[in-house]
């Protein structure tokens, strides 16, 4: 999710043919988008496949509009963990 398909079409066919947004889920179904007479596109939603980690770590993946979060401390503290220490400290 959210790495810019639809985007992508509205670039090569010129105009505004598929709506964008910066949370995920602005696409919510499949949608063909002729760019010329030979050429069709299908713009669809992202697909986020489960890898059994833990739900704290959709958001990371993009799964979610962070917006939309019940309890932001999960992902913030997920992203805490992948950070080195050096460069959480010393705000």
């Amino acid at each position: 999710p959210n790495v810019g398909k639809s985007s992508l079409i509205n670039s090569l066919k010129r105009s505004r043919a598929c709506g964008v947004g910066a949370t995920p889920g602005v696409t919510r179904c499949l949608q063909a988008v002729q760019l010329d007479r030979h050429i069709q596109l299908l713009d669809c939603p992202g697909v986020v496949m489960e890898t059994g980690t833990p739900p704290a770590a959709a958001p990371l993946r993009g799964a979610l509009d962070p917006q939309r979060l019940r309890d932001p401390l999960g992902p913030a503290a997920a992203i805490l963990r992948r950070c080195p220490p050096e460069q959480v400290g010393g705000w």
